[in-house]
């Protein structure tokens, strides 16, 4: 588990905070309740691989508030979440993506925004990429980098796995469905940071936040532009940077006790400065 450590920030809470906690208690009229949580045992948190470090985090500065209820946090990808939440086997799922159109049967609590980053090696000289430039990378339509001021090499394009919600945001925002082309790696954002630093004619895409953690631990790579704009915390805070996604906890109803109370602390200001640390954005809407 991450030692999250014992800082505070004096950044105010998340706006939308305040109207959601009382959600909490003000929507039993208008859906289920369960009894959520661990009675003599431990509450399961599971799901997006993304999340998990800061969860993680969040669960052991959570321990020194309340020692009596042992908070577990599994990684396994957000529809490990999804499963998990769905069939009992844990009480908070996390989620790293949009619900989707069947999955409303859950409840969301967004924590934080991220967004995806596309990423070169450093070395790469190409200093821009548009729209219009990627889908072609992405899609095999242009397979050297020199036509895109690079070098006279071809591009090694890196992909995630189809059920990655990355995948889906990057083949839903450039109309790629089903025509990603390149090479697969599984596995989570530290194994494609590290596909792309071992090559430099490498390229891929990867949560923003990892990749701002990877670059700073000293990942030989670098965020490449879209559109001509980087995602800052300010760019995907105004949504001026198109690829963004919420990270969210659900659970199959509303929650109650432990899990309640997990959930609402990860909603509060008490752990925005560790959504900071990990180079999310504190959700404010």
């Amino acid at each position: 588990m991450v030692n999250a450590g014992t800082c505070t920030s004096a950044r105010p809470g998340p706006r939308w905070t305040a109207a959601s906690l009382a959600a909490l208690g003000l929507w039993v009229a208008s859906a289920p309740v369960l009894a959520q949580g661990p009675a003599g045992g431990t509450l399961r948190v599971t799901g997006s691989s993304t999340m998990c470090p800061m969860i993680a985090a969040v669960a052991e500065r959570y321990r020194g508030v309340r020692p009596e209820v042992p908070v577990e946090v599994e990684c396994g990808g957000s529809d490990r979440g999804i499963k998990d939440v769905r069939d009992r086997s844990a009480q908070i799922g996390m989620v790293s993506r949009a619900l989707r159109s069947d999955e409303k049967d859950l409840v969301g609590f967004p924590m934080a925004r991220d967004g995806v980053s596309i990423i070169v090696h450093r070395s790469n000289p190409v200093a821009d990429l548009s729209h219009g430039q990627i889908a072609g990378i992405l899609s095999g339509r242009i397979g050297s980098w020199r036509p895109l001021n690079g070098r006279d090499v071809p591009i090694a394009v890196i992909l995630r796995e189809q059920d990655k919600p990355v995948t889906e945001l990057v083949e839903k925002f450039f109309d790629l469905k089903g025509r990603l082309r390149g090479k697969v790696v599984p596995g989570d954002n530290p194994v494609t940071i590290a596909a792309v630093g071992a090559d430099p004619a490498a390229i891929g895409y990867v949560s923003s936040g990892q990749a701002v953690r990877e670059a700073g631990a000293g990942a030989a790579i670098r965020t490449v532009p879209v559109q001509g704009v980087l995602p800052t915390d300010r760019n995907v805070i105004t949504g001026n940077y198109p690829l963004t996604r919420p990270l969210s906890l659900v659970t199959r109803a509303l929650p109650t006790g432990a899990a309640k109370d997990f959930v609402t602390y990860c909603l509060s200001a008490k752990v925005v400065d560790l959504i900071e640390r990990f180079d999310f954005v504190p959700y404010e809407e």
